[in-house]
Formats: structure tokens, C-alpha cells, sequence
């Protein structure tokens, strides 16, 4: 039976390779899509989740929006396409009755998930014009089957969502090499889709263009620079006219903010993001990979200038955090496969020691294969994600008090999973626990928090002896952190994923 089974998958492999690979791709992408619940970081679940839904429930959750219907003129520097993209599909599945915020998130990720094999086909198909169906087959397995992919490809990360068009965009443009009027506009509005998305695609877009010029293409860099003008006046400069009556006002924000920020957040080395994907593409394959993206620059300008100017610029500013790299990753493995494979295969030193890059290739893929199969299934910041949806099942939450107090700021909440927005009382280590008990006693009995959650277990009796002088509590769960959680916490403490406790207030203490 399992040489039956081995000889229909070789069979297979060898006449439709790239089926084989967009199955396996998006079997890893199902998976995530059913298990892999949670958010990753903060921005795929509160600048995307949190707004669209607080749109559908006529609420503001971030105050992105005008207020009373004028248009004061504080735009927040956020996109509003990514978004309001999640605002109408929550619209349409709360039209035909599915409310469950975990609901609605398993149709969020598999449509993630569909979207992401854009990536793996225009990926494949790049690479097997440019270096044949050997060097194919192995970007279609790294695109398909990187140990991260399927978990990011999932997740409302605008960084990751950007990549199909610009992927798309770049399978256009060497699929068609003469100035076709409509396929070069189509470019253009690809790239202006991507930018949409996500700003910084603008650098991307402007490599890309210039790539073009290189090639002394010029019809087609015009061509490729009216789609892009077309798709971002119809998103971002509408919309920003109909909202805040000047157009393009949410870029202009974040340029300015970003600018004036530059240092606020995380200040890194020059070099840090070379350091990152030295680490994340898996030494020693992922120095072979930057050695061959960076050895093709002329050879394939088009592939390696807006990769090459996206790093450059991230590289210089200040600000560095390892999600904005995202972007540019498959295309670096992508180039870095096609210059590798050339370069190794006219090498003596290396056709010499095949051997060599056999057990490199073969410790990456053992390894790949244990992280692939661990991260693709993972809960992600479960202990905040249960912690509303065990509060959801109680239907009589009406605020509630959240203690972070072991630390300077309070873990932001998942709202959206609570499925209605109430007052949340957030207590650090600065806050005067006191006087909020005070004050929460003032209130009218039933807006008055009726639950209480501590993040941490540290000098929890301690903390939770406070309110028991105002308060009379019941404990009702402890929710722990998943396996990743703590992995993650464990790697880089930044991460807070910690043990939750819930406790109900059952009212005032006589």
C-alpha cells in the first residue's frame, strides 16, 4: 500500500509539480485556518479586527473617524482600505446570521488562506521563466512550506496581505515583455492595491518603476505609473475627500508621524534586518539565499530593485520592527534561490563538495518541517482571546476592571470577542487601586464593573486583597497561555503571554 501511495505522489510530482505544490501549500494554510486561532501581533488584530467591527456595531473603536459629523481635521494615518474591506465582509456574514466572533474568524483565515497562494503560483511561475522547473519547484516548496508562512499567511497583518499583488504585479511584467497598454495599467493598479494596504509599498512600487527605466521600458514605467496613480486616487484620495474633504490626508499623516517617531518605538542598528533574515530564512541556508538575492541585482533588476530599495530604506530608518521586513521576504527567497542555484552550479568549490550543501539542505527542511508542523496549529495570545469568550458565554458583563498591575501598561483586550464593548477599567503599576475602587463605587450600580481579570500570576493575593476591601469576589477560571505563548515569552520577554485569572464581583462589601 505504501509503495502504491509513494509511487502516485512521485508519479504526480514529476508530471504536475506545481499542483503538488499549491496542495501542500494549502493544506498547511488550512490547518492554521482551523487551529491556529488568535492573533499574532497587535496590529492584525487591533488596527484591522477591533475597527472593522466597532464600523459594524456604529461604534469607533480607535476614533479613526470625524466626530458628530464634522471633520475635524485629525486624521489618524491609517489606511482605511485593509479594514473596510473586513468591515463589509462582517456586514455580510452578520446579514445572514453568523455573529460568533470565532465564526467569523474561521472565514477570515480561510480566505486569508485562499489569497496567500497567489504568492506560491506567481512565485513557481516567476522562477521557472527565469531559472527553469527545477530552481521552481524548490521556491514553490519554500513559498508553500516555510515554517512561518502558513501561520502569517492567515493572520490580518497588513505586511503580509500586501505581498500577493505585488507578487502578481511582478509575474505580469516578465510574463509581458512588450508596453501592452492594459496589462501595464493592470500592473500599476496592482502596485496601487498593495500600497493601499500597506504605505510603505510606495518604496517597492518606486524600485519597481525604476527597474523598468532601467530596462529603458519607459512606456511601460508610464503605464505602470497611471494604473497606480488611478487605484490610489480611487482608494486612499477618495476616500479621504469624502471623510476628512482633502485627499490623501491618512498618508500624509503617516508619513508625518512616522517621521516625527522615527526613534519612539525601536531603535535598531543599520544592519538588524540582515541579521533577521539571517535568522528566520535558517542558516546556513538562509546565507546562501542573501548571497544569491544580492549576486543577481543586475542580471534580474526588476526581482531585485524594489525588494532592494525596500530593505535599503528600512535599513536606514530608525524605526525597526521585524514585522515591516515582511514584504520583501518571499521575493529574497525567490532571487536568492535563482542566484544561489546559478552560482553553485559554476562553482568549483561547491561542485566539489555537494555533499556539503546536501546535509545544509537537509538540516533545513528536518527543521522546517518540526517548526511548520508546530507553529501552523498554534493558539496565539489565547490567554486574552479566551479570556472574552469565556466572558461572552456569561451575558451579563457590564465593565470591567483589568489588572496588568505588575507592569507599566496594560495588555490592550480583545473586545471583539466579548461581542459588545463595554468600559474597561485598566489598572498598572502607577494606578492608585484605591481611589478607582472609590470611584467605581460612585457609579451607578449597574454600569458598575461586574468582572475583574489579572493578568500574571505574580503577587496576585496582593493584589487581589485590594479589592477584596471593597468588593466581594468569586473566582471563576484561569485561562493559560498555549504552547507558543510560552515559547514566545520565553524567547523575548516582551512578548506578554501569561496566565489569566477571572474573577465576578458579586457586589459591595458591608
Amino acid at each position: 500500500m505504501l509503495s502504491k501511495i509513494k509511487f502516485f505522489v512521485s508519479q504526480w510530482w514529476s508530471e504536475n509539480p506545481l499542483a503538488v505544490i499549491l496542495f501542500a501549500g494549502l493544506f498547511f494554510r488550512l490547518l492554521a485556518a482551523i487551529f491556529s486561532k488568535g492573533f499574532g501581533m497587535m496590529d492584525d488584530h487591533f488596527l484591522v479586527i477591533e475597527v472593522a467591527q466597532s464600523w459594524v456595531d456604529k461604534t469607533d473603536y480607535n476614533s479613526w473617524l470625524p466626530k458628530d459629523g464634522q471633520s475635524i481635521p485629525t486624521p489618524s494615518g491609517h489606511s482605511f482600505f485593509y479594514p473596510g474591506l473586513h468591515y463589509v465582509l462582517f456586514k455580510f456574514l452578520e446579514f445572514f446570521g453568523l455573529k460568533n466572533p470565532q465564526g467569523k474568524m474561521y472565514v477570515v483565515r480561510f480566505l486569508h488562506a485562499l489569497y496567500s497562494m497567489i504568492t506560491i503560483y506567481c512565485g513557481y511561475k516567476i522562477s521557472m521563466k527565469i531559472a527553469g522547473e527545477k530552481i521552481a519547484k524548490q521556491v514553490g516548496l519554500l513559498l508553500a512550506l516555510f515554517w512561518f508562512f502558513p501561520f502569517v499567511s492567515v493572520r490580518n497583518l497588513v505586511e503580509w496581505a500586501c505581498i500577493p499583488p505585488l507578487m502578481l504585479a511582478t509575474w505580469l511584467a516578465l510574463k509581458n515583455d512588450k508596453p501592452k497598454i492594459v496589462i501595464y495599467l493592470l500592473i500599476g493598479l496592482l502596485l496601487g492595491i498593495g500600497f493601499n494596504i500597506r504605505f510603505q509599498t510606495i518604496l517597492f512600487t518606486g524600485g519597481f518603476g525604476l527597474a523598468l527605466l532601467f530596462q529603458r521600458k519607459i512606456i511601460q514605467a508610464i503605464l505602470v505609473g497611471i494604473g497606480f496613480a488611478i487605484c490610489a486616487a480611487a482608494f486612499q484620495g477618495l476616500c479621504d475627500l469624502i471623510i476628512w474633504h482633502h485627499p490623501f490626508v491618512e498618508f500624509g499623516e503617516y508619513v508625518r508621524y512616522n517621521l516625527a517617531n522615527s526613534r519612539t518605538y525601536f531603535d535598531q542598528p543599520w544592519y538588524n534586518y540582515m541579521l533577521l533574515l539571517m535568522g528566520i530564512l535558517v542558516p546556513p541556508i538562509s546565507l546562501m539565499l542573501l548571497f544569491g538575492f544580492f549576486r543577481n541585482f543586475k542580471k534580474q533588476i526588476l526581482l531585485f530593485l524594489p525588494s532592494f530599495m525596500f530593505l535599503a530604506f528600512h535599513s536606514y530608518f530608525p524605526n525597526k520592527q521585524e514585522r515591516f521586513i515582511l514584504p520583501i521576504i518571499p521575493f529574497v527567497i525567490m532571487l536568492g534561490m535563482i542566484g544561489w542555484s546559478e552560482f553553485s552550479e559554476q562553482s568549483k568549490f561547491w561542485m566539489e563538495r555537494k555533499k556539503n550543501l546536501q546535509a545544509g539542505w537537509i538540516f533545513f527542511w528536518v527543521l522546517n518541517t518540526i517548526l511548520l508542523c508546530v507553529i501552523s496549529v498554534s493558539y496565539s495570545k489565547k490567554n486574552r482571546v479566551e479570556a472574552m469568550c469565556y466572558l461572552a458565554q456569561k451575558n451579563d458583563v457590564q465593565a470591567l476592571i483589568i489588572d496588568d498591575s505588575n507592569r507599566g501598561d496594560v495588555q490592550q483586550t480583545p473586545i471583539f470577542y466579548l461581542r459588545k464593548r463595554v468600559q474597561q477599567n485598566e489598572i498598572t503599576n502607577a494606578t492608585n487601586k484605591e481611589e478607582v475602587c472609590h470611584n467605581i463605587l460612585k457609579e451607578v450600580p449597574d454600569q458598575q464593573p461586574n468582572y475583574i481579570i489579572f493578568y500574571q500570576s505574580e503577587n496576585l493575593d496582593q493584589r487581589k486583597a485590594v479589592y477584596e476591601k471593597y468588593f466581594n469576589l468569586r473566582f471563576e477560571t484561569i485561562i493559560n497561555p498555549s504552547f507558543i505563548d510560552n515559547v514566545m515569552y520565553k524567547l523575548n520577554p516582551n512578548n506578554v503571554n501569561c496566565v489569566t485569572y477571572i474573577y465576578k464581583i458579586l457586589g459591595e462589601k458591608r
